[in-house]
């Protein structure tokens, strides 16, 4: 086993951030871009989808689990059931945005 030497070295592999991500000087179209760009990333999507799906089940059971099990569906109670996985699609996209962000 190999015992780090140095202070880089003993800290937690991460990662490199994308080059997109600017200090917070830069305008804001742009800004809004970069984190398009940084959640469009396919690495990013796999991760925030898989949580955004296990929460999004998880919330549909316990919120709407009775109108389904009784089929009690109607048009609102589909729009609860896709905010029940958007929500927490936008969250994980905001926790990737804030440990991305610089300076």
């Amino acid at each position: 086993m190999r015992v780090p030497q140095h202070a880089d070295e003993m800290t937690e592999s991460r990662r490199e951030a994308p080059d997109t991500v600017v200090a917070a000087a830069a305008p804001v179209r742009t800004r809004i871009a970069l984190a398009i760009d940084v959640c469009c990333a396919p690495p990013t999507l796999r991760r925030t989808g898989r949580i955004a799906a296990v929460v999004g089940l998880v919330l549909t059971g316990i919120n709407e689990g009775d109108s389904l099990v009784h089929g009690d569906v109607s048009a609102a109670t589909g729009i609860k059931m896709a905010l029940n996985f958007l929500v927490p699609f936008i969250v994980s996209n905001l926790g990737v945005l804030a440990g991305t962000r610089r300076g």
